[in-house]
């Protein structure tokens, strides 16, 4: 095992670190964690308000799921997926118990990435189209067909991309010229705009729209009034597949066991990952609503993945499914969450730098501008040359306030555990960050 003093010079020498120019990189070494926070060998305490990559919906040490990934261990690590095991069909038991009564089977995945991968595989195969709508500002993953389905800069070096994926525009109202007399009104202008577009597309091509029920990296853009309900309508009018992708908005995050709970629809299929086993191991997985499983009773599934339902992750997912309920982590959420959006107003109101702030259970982003008047964002969409964004996070990791950002701006998105007392102890720091950006920025 390595010395304390020697895990960052080996990190640096043999491992690529993701979404990161590999010169320059600083890794904390990381001795221990516990709750909301973990500490270096040096015996400094970080706070943890990311969740890690908003993942660690339950913290860091949460001993009911390390015991039942020990318990698992002791009877068996491994077992295709073609074979029956305990813990597998009781958390598909358990997911589809917890979605809406349309949906029939759990098929594993490893991630949030494979699980897109499938989902849209799945959504062809049963309609026999080829053609898959995503937005702009949206993160679906990064391999292949998932990096096709991601709309934001990520994608770009997977271009020439697959063909069949068309993109289209979110309901970002916050950066919308057009000023709507309300929510309605604004999502019905959306929603008149896919359906142009899926005419001009020919509806009949088209197997699947594929949405971040609230979109997470890129922005915390929830859906206005009605638009998720005007999606779900058009996919009905043209045998189009909803799929709702949950990755981050899955398992407590936004006040609902699952996001598209607030907006009043059933999609056809979920994907989900980070939450379900909280990173403790890793899975992910498609939910497939009891007309798409029927239709595999007949048809080929074709998909398939070596590590599909591994018995170590859907131990430590059995383990999460039930504490979220025996712990009353949704009471909690919209407790500290209901806090937490009162907190970020009042920071948009202070500080010059902030231009929005957006906010749903404990999930939320702060949009930082040069102006508020014009909404001049404080870097430019898909660049950042001075390193003003990085500037940003170094300031709030100086202060052991850890997250990250994207575009202009940074997210603040807890486990989901935190306190009322522990989150007001890291919104004042954010307080005294964003009043340093102030002084600041002109000189950026």
């Amino acid at each position: 095992m390595l010395k304390p003093e020697e895990i960052k010079p080996v990190s640096l020498k043999y491992n690529l670190q993701s979404w990161s120019v590999q010169g320059g990189l600083n890794p904390i070494p990381v001795e221990k964690a516990d709750g909301i926070y973990f500490w270096d060998y040096e015996g400094n305490r970080y706070s943890d308000m990311s969740s890690q990559l908003v993942n660690l919906n339950l913290g860091h040490g949460n001993r009911a799921i390390i015991e039942a990934i020990k318990a698992q261990a002791e009877q068996y690590c491994y077992m295709s997926p073609s074979f029956g095991v305990a813990a597998r069909a009781e958390l598909a038991r358990m997911i589809v118990e917890l979605l809406p009564d349309n949906f029939g089977k759990i098929f594993f995945t490893n991630g949030g990435a494979d699980a897109n991968e499938n989902a849209i595989k799945m959504a062809r195969m049963y309609t026999g189209r080829y053609k898959v709508f995503s937005r702009y500002r949206s993160y679906h993953g990064s391999t292949f067909g998932a990096g096709n389905l991601t709309g934001e800069p990520r994608r770009y070096p997977l271009e020439p991309g697959i063909p069949g994926f068309v993109k289209f525009f979110d309901p970002y109202l916050y950066r919308e010229t057009i000023p709507f007399e309300s929510e309605e009104t604004a999502g019905a202008y959306y929603l008149a705009k896919l359906r142009e577009q899926i005419g001009y597309e020919n509806p009949e091509t088209i197997a699947a729209i594929v949405m971040e029920t609230v979109t997470g990296s890129n922005g915390i853009i929830v859906p206005p009034k009605g638009y998720m309900e005007g999606v779900r309508k058009i996919c009905d009018d043209f045998g189009i597949m909803m799929i709702c992708d949950e990755v981050m908005t899955g398992f407590c995050r936004t006040g609902k066991m699952f996001g598209f709970e607030h907006f009043n629809v059933k999609p056809d299929l979920v994907s989900f990952a980070k939450g379900v086993t909280c990173g403790y191991a890793q899975l992910g997985g498609v939910a497939v609503c009891s007309k798409v499983a029927a239709f595999f009773d007949d048809h080929l599934l074709s998909c398939g993945l070596t590590y599909s339902g591994h018995p170590l992750a859907c131990a430590a997912g059995v383990a999460c499914v039930n504490y979220y309920a025996e712990a009353n982590v949704l009471d909690n959420v919209n407790k500290v969450g209901k806090v937490l959006g009162e907190e970020l107003e009042k920071l948009k109101a202070k500080h010059a730098c902030v231009g929005d702030v957006r906010y749903i259970g404990l999930f939320s982003a702060i949009e930082l501008v040069k102006d508020k008047k014009t909404k001049e964002p404080i870097v430019p969409y898909g660049k950042d040359p001075k390193g003003v964004m990085k500037k940003v996070i170094g300031l709030l990791n100086a202060r052991k306030f850890m997250t990250y950002s994207h575009e202009n701006m940074f997210l603040i998105a807890p486990p989901l555990i935190i306190t009322l007392e522990q989150l007001l102890e890291e919104m004042a720091k954010v307080d005294d960050v964003l009043s340093a950006v102030d002084r600041e920025m002109g000189e950026w």
